[in-house]
């Protein structure tokens, strides 16, 4: 297998290219509008620092802001990329309707706070903003994307390599995870019963709570598609035999199809339906993608040979290895509402974004544009890898010290100087990972605007 068609074969066409460019653009440009707000929470929540500047309740609006585009936008649109790559280019023409939905979609979101009310829910999942602009936004965005999955579902390109059906099967069925997942929304949607407050968190809590669920087994079963992709270019060999990279995305699929029967058995308002869907992630979200991280790791080290243009992708693979690893360590020691909780699923939304860093650094030329410069895409991945790791270590140690999620500055309770010291580490690393983000967009984007000319 050649280097650039291991896994997908690259849109051939300029219409196909420019689609999948163009939700690789609205990815990249979410994160964007997450890192500026991003800068708010971290100082927010820096001791000393926050006092330095007034404070009104801006923090809980910029933490919705920031996890909606760092997390749905982000991941979803790259999602969109995937599903692009992965189609003919006869569906080209439909799929450009949904791009745009989503594009305006993301607009309303990122403005949204300057649109209508500033009335903020920090629910898990999605959190909101409880006014128009917002709730438009994001059906727009979701719109979009589902159009886009549902094309994928109805015109998937077919191969003759058994490796590749595989890896489309993971993307394929990570997409259709997504349409399960708005099911589910609609579903609680109409199961809340009438009599709770539809202006409250627990209401917005319960409506997100087993959607959100479901969708987290998209972004592993798309995340292991992107380990798998990397090791593949960077091994220029299958990872596995077809057989049982078919076994990890089946066991990764699995559990997200038992959510409709948790919907069925039990009430969406009742605290068993919520533990239900905690056990299912508790329990069914770790077994394929320790399986596909032994798999990569295993073929990125019985091969040293390494090409130094994909000497970036192998740092990528590996920092992502290591941070899914310790977000999951991270999660077996919560036993409490407290900063332990965002320091676990940082290190899986970190993990997340290192793959999808790493894929982008390989699609930008496969797409006709220049290649980032080794050297810099090196230095990104060092800074963000380690600042998120000092960031996720901050939070990590706070929560043994009882810092609740969700406040910031006074209401942190930070008297003393053993509780100062691990979120001043969480804030160096929060700056640093933040710096490295940035460096990714302007080498990401730079790449954008170098394009390489392309025949049809």
């Amino acid at each position: 297998m050649s280097d650039n068609s291991s896994i997908f074969s690259f849109p051939t066409t300029s219409s196909h290219r420019s689609l999948a460019t163009a939700w690789l653009a609205l990815a990249l440009s979410s994160l964007i509008g997450a890192g500026l707000v991003v800068l708010l929470i971290i100082i927010a929540r820096t001791p000393v620092v926050h006092d330095l500047i007034p404070w009104a309740g801006s923090f809980k609006t910029a933490l919705v802001i920031h996890v909606d585009l760092s997390v749905l936008v982000w991941f979803l649109s790259f999602a969109g990329l995937f599903a692009v790559i992965a189609m003919p280019k006869s569906a080209v023409n439909a799929g450009k309707v949904s791009l745009w939905v989503a594009v305006l979609g993301a607009l309303l979101i990122t403005f949204s706070p300057f649109l209508g009310e500033d009335a903020p829910f920090l629910n898990n999942y999605v959190p909101v903003l409880a006014n128009g602009a917002f709730f438009s936004g994001l059906t727009l965005f979701v719109a979009g994307f589902c159009a886009i999955a549902i094309l994928l579902c109805l015109k998937h390109q077919t191969q003759q390599q058994s490796e590749k059906l595989v890896v489309r099967f993971g993307v394929t069925s990570g997409i259709v995870i997504a349409l399960l997942s708005v099911v589910s929304f609609i579903y609680t949607y109409l199961a809340i019963p009438d009599q709770m407050d539809r202006n409250s968190e627990i209401y917005f809590e319960t409506l997100f709570w087993g959607p959100g669920h479901i969708l987290q087994f998209t972004h592993t079963q798309l995340m292991m598609v992107a380990w798998v992709w990397l090791a593949t270019v960077i091994t220029k060999k299958p990872v596995a035999k077809p057989g049982t990279l078919l076994l990890m995305f089946i066991i990764g699929a699995f559990p997200a199809f038992l959510g409709p029967v948790i919907h069925g058995i039990y009430p969406v308002d009742s605290l068993e339906h919520r533990l239900a869907f905690t056990d299912l992630m508790y329990y069914g979200g770790g077994i394929a993608p320790l399986l596909a991280g032994v798999l990569v790791f295993r073929a990125i080290y019985s091969n040293q040979q390494v090409a130094e243009e994909n000497r970036s992708l192998r740092m990528a693979l590996l920092y992502s290895l290591v941070l899914f690893g310790v977000g999951g360590w991270i999660g077996f020691m919560i036993n409490a509402v407290n900063v332990t909780i965002p320091a676990h699923y940082h290190g899986s939304i970190v993990s997340i974004t290192l793959a999808y860093m790493g894929v982008t650094y390989h699609v930008l030329p496969g797409l006709g544009y220049r290649r980032p410069s080794i050297k810099w895409a090196n230095r990104q991945l060092i800074l963000y890898s380690t600042g998120s790791l000092l960031h996720i270590f901050g939070l990590a140690w706070s929560g043994g010290h009882g810092v609740q999620r969700k406040t910031a500055g006074a209401a942190q309770g930070l008297e003393s100087m053993a509780d100062k010291i691990p979120m001043w580490i969480m804030g160096l690393g929060g700056f640093l990972a933040v710096v490295g983000g940035v460096l990714f967009l302007v080498l990401a984007f730079r790449a954008l605007s170098s394009p390489v000319e392309k025949t049809e």
